[in-house]
């Protein structure tokens, strides 16, 4: 069974840690400065969210975006959710197959180090959306 019950929980909560990186300071200024847009998508359930650094302010989008990804970032959804719980290294499981990068790899890797404040925040967007069980 899925993490998620379809796309609309998907995009709310996944959206909304995604949202909290584009609002945070250092992560901001990281995207900025990176330019990249990256799209995230998702199976199981299917949808994309795009974050577009390119942009300022940075744009978020939940479905199909204007503008064509810099980075095309494929996996489920159950391991984005493990990925955001901080229980899955983004290294590992390109290396396994959980997830799929197109585009420049070292240029992902370099938004890492400001992205980890978000793996505090993911669970308490569940616990704040009575999604707590999914921790």
């Amino acid at each position: 069974m899925p993490v998620f019950k379809d796309t609309e929980q998907m995009y709310d909560c996944i959206g909304a840690v995604l949202d909290f990186l584009r609002q945070d300071p250092k992560a901001a200024a990281a995207f900025r400065k990176s330019g990249l847009i990256i799209r995230f998508k998702y199976t199981n359930p299917d949808g994309e969210i795009t974050i577009d650094g390119s942009e300022d302010p940075i744009s978020l989008s939940c479905g199909p975006h204007i503008r064509e990804p810099i980075v095309d970032m494929g996996m489920s959804a159950d391991t984005a959710h493990q990925f955001w719980l901080g229980k899955l290294n983004l290294v590992a499981a390109l290396s396994r197959g959980a997830m799929t990068a197109k585009g420049p790899i070292p240029a992902i890797m370099k938004l890492l180090p400001v992205i980890t404040p978000a793996y505090k925040q993911y669970p308490e967007i569940l616990r704040a959306k009575g999604l707590g069980h999914l921790i």
